[in-house]
């Protein structure tokens, strides 16, 4: 069995993804800019110490902003949940 990458936009799917997997919305420490915006996106799966928990709606406002896409795997090629994630730039 292969594992394949998907790709959203969509904030329900997102979120239902994390939290099946333990995931909760974050952003890299020291990324934020001045004023307060949101750092780098992240999803958090315990304790990184360089992550730092925020609430959905100030992640995806910063995704929005940032006009990002969700890149995300449903299981691993041993049919595991997988937690592979990352946010790309979204497509024309």
């Amino acid at each position: 069995m292969t594992s394949q990458a998907k790709e959203t936009t969509d904030h329900g799917k997102i979120r239902r993804w994390a939290e099946m997997r333990g995931g909760k919305p974050a952003t890299v420490r020291d990324t934020a800019a001045a004023g307060g915006e949101a750092g780098i996106l992240r999803i958090a799966f315990g304790d990184e110490e360089d992550l730092e928990e925020t609430d959905w709606d100030g992640f995806f406002d910063k995704f929005e902003a940032a006009n990002l896409a969700f890149l995300y795997e449903e299981e691993t090629p041993e049919g595991e949940p997988s937690r592979f994630c990352k946010f790309v730039a979204r497509g024309p």
